[in-house]
């Protein structure tokens, strides 16, 4: 029998906790055993935050703390404090994969001092500055069949690419897409203060992020570029965060290669739903954000939203909830890609 995969979380954060969350919830729950946790906080507070989450509700199971170990069902896990990847002893913790969970190392060579302090390969919650700086990026769904094995730095993508990169293949597969436009609405998340302040380099993003609907930056079409090399070129996006806690959505505009009806895209949804089981779901319901909270699902697609306007012209709705769909995504890609490391290279 396969020992349980030995992950070490870096970063405590919003989707740190969500995947020592998520993991006690998932059918994955007994390939892994969570051995070690660095995040600069002090273990109190870690503890608390672990227990009660204003947006996913009080922990389902047991948190206690003893010295310096946080202990999860009766498990415990090591915590340290270090805020250099270099601070941590990972090699001494016998761990086989580390999930970069902070967002704070975007290039190779930050990403390669984890490498260097004795970790053997590391999956990071984010793109990634480049898709130079890593081995492989996956979309669960579309390419995990691609990871060997030999890699040592995995991206799991952003979850808004989880969100429309399998939406996209199906549109692109069935009717070819000439032209994409993407807007993502996306709730509010830390680099955004609660009032106006000194916060970030990005002007909109010094204002208060519960007052305002804000435009930022996004590099979501060059995301999806690098998942559907076919789409080069043919998709531009924008990224709007709006005042609520969790749960965002996309906006599709799209040209497709001939006309559709709003049945026709539906119909695909609905279909794409068998093939991407756990990952797209469809509802014709009249809903409000709030219901996907706590989804698992990469992507919801809304059919009561989709439109037509001849020529091709299609627009699509995609919700996503952008902590738990992809906290769960990091745990999927995770046991592919341990899935393809041999005991040898363990």
């Amino acid at each position: 029998m396969k020992l349980p995969l030995r992950l070490a979380i870096n970063g405590y954060g919003r989707i740190g906790r969500c995947v020592l969350r998520a993991l006690q919830e998932s059918a994955l729950k007994d390939s892994f055993l969570v051995v070690a946790i660095n995040e600069p906080a002090d273990l109190a507070t870690m503890a608390y935050l672990t227990q009660f989450d204003s947006t996913h509700g009080v922990f389902p199971g047991q948190v206690e703390r003893a010295g310096n170990d946080l202990i999860v069902n009766g498990r415990n896990i090591r915590v340290s404090h270090s805020r250099d990847p270099d601070g941590v002893d990972w090699a001494g913790l016998g761990i086989d994969m580390l999930l970069e969970c902070s967002g704070q190392y975007g290039s190779r060579t930050q990403i390669q001092k984890f490498l260097d302090a004795g970790c053997p390969r590391v999956l990071v919650s984010h793109p990634g500055n480049s898709a130079a700086d890593v081995d492989y990026t996956v979309v669960y769904g579309i390419n995990e069949q691609g990871l060997e094995g030999s890699e040592r730095i995995v991206s799991n993508a952003s979850c808004t690419t989880n969100a429309i990169v399998p939406v996209l293949a199906e549109l692109d597969e069935e009717f070819g897409v000439v032209h994409a436009f993407l807007t993502t609405l996306h709730s509010v998340m830390n680099d955004q203060p609660m009032i106006d302040g000194y916060h970030h380099t990005d002007l909109r993003r010094t204002r208060s992020a519960m007052q305002s609907i804000i435009p930022v930056e996004t590099g979501l079409a060059q995301g999806v570029e690098r998942l559907l090399p076919q789409l080069h070129g043919k998709v531009q996006a924008k990224a709007i965060r709006v005042p609520i806690l969790n749960v965002s959505a996309i906006d599709l505009m799209v040209k497709l290669g001939r006309d559709v009806s709003v049945q026709d895209i539906n119909a695909l949804m609905m279909e794409a739903t068998n093939r991407y089981p756990g990952l797209m779901s469809y509802s014709f319901h009249p809903h409000a954000s709030v219901d996907f909270n706590h989804n698992a699902h990469s992507a919801i697609v809304d059919g009561s939203q989709t439109r037509t306007n001849g020529d091709g012209f299609a627009n699509l709705f995609v919700w996503f909830d952008n902590e738990w769909g992809f906290a769960n995504r990091m745990l999927d890609v995770a046991k592919a890609w341990s899935d393809r490391i041999s005991d040898t290279g363990r």
